[in-house]
C-alpha cells in the first residue's frame, strides 16, 4: 500500500493526477466567504444570505480538485471551525479590507489559527477582498494591521482582491493550489 500511495504521490507532483484537497473557507462575518464560493461554482455574483450552517461544495484549480467547506463567521460559527481541521490541506482566511474596525478580531482569529500546532504544514491564503470599496486599505496596511510583515513565506500567502469585481483571488487560488 505504501508503495501505491508512492506512486500515486509521484504521478500527481508530474501533473498526471488530479490533486485532492480539503479547504475552509474562514473570517470573519460580512467578509466575502460565501460569495466567493458562490463566484467559484456559477462564475456569478449573487446577493447572499448569511451563513448559517455549514456547507461545502467542489471546484477545481488547475490541477487540484478542492472540496470548500464554508463554516460562517459569526461568533456561534466560529467555535466550530475547530472541528473541521482534522484533513485539511488549505485555510482561505477572507478579510474585509473596507473594514478597519474589524482588523483587530480578524487578526486575532487568523493567529488563533497560525499557531494551532495541528496546523503547522497547512497552507494558508489570506484575501484582503472588497478592493474596490472606497474605504479600502491598502495591502501594505492590511498586512500591518494583520501582523502579517514578517510572515509571508512558506506557507502563508496573502493577495488583496475584489470578490466583486472578480479581481485578484485567482491569482491567489492559483498559488494555493501549486503549493498543496
Amino acid at each position: 500500500m505504501e508503495f501505491i500511495n508512492w506512486i500515486r504521490g509521484a504521478l500527481t507532483s508530474l501533473g498526471f493526477l488530479d490533486k485532492q484537497a480539503k479547504l475552509l473557507l474562514l473570517g470573519l462575518d460580512n467578509s466575502g466567504k460565501s460569495t466567493l464560493l458562490y463566484r467559484l461554482i456559477t462564475d456569478r455574483l449573487g446577493a447572499l444570505e448569511p451563513t448559517r450552517h455549514p456547507n461545502s461544495e467542489q471546484f477545481r484549480i488547475d490541477n487540484a480538485v478542492c472540496t470548500a467547506f464554508d463554516l460562517g463567521g459569526h461568533q456561534q460559527a466560529r467555535r466550530l471551525w475547530r472541528d473541521y481541521l482534522p484533513e485539511v490541506a488549505g485555510i482561505i482566511f477572507v478579510v474585509d479590507a473596507a473594514d478597519p474596525e474589524r482588523f483587530a478580531e480578524a487578526k486575532a482569529e487568523l493567529w488563533a489559527l497560525l499557531t494551532v500546532e495541528e496546523l503547522t504544514n497547512v497552507i494558508f491564503l489570506v484575501l484582503g477582498n472588497k478592493t474596490d470599496h472606497p474605504n479600502a486599505v491598502s495591502d501594505v496596511e492590511l498586512r500591518s494591521q494583520l501582523g502579517l510583515d514578517n510572515l509571508l513565506h512558506g506557507n502563508v500567502g496573502f493577495f488583496m482582491c475584489s470578490i466583486a469585481e472578480k479581481q485578484g483571488y485567482g491569482e491567489g487560488l492559483r498559488w494555493l493550489a501549486q503549493c498543496i
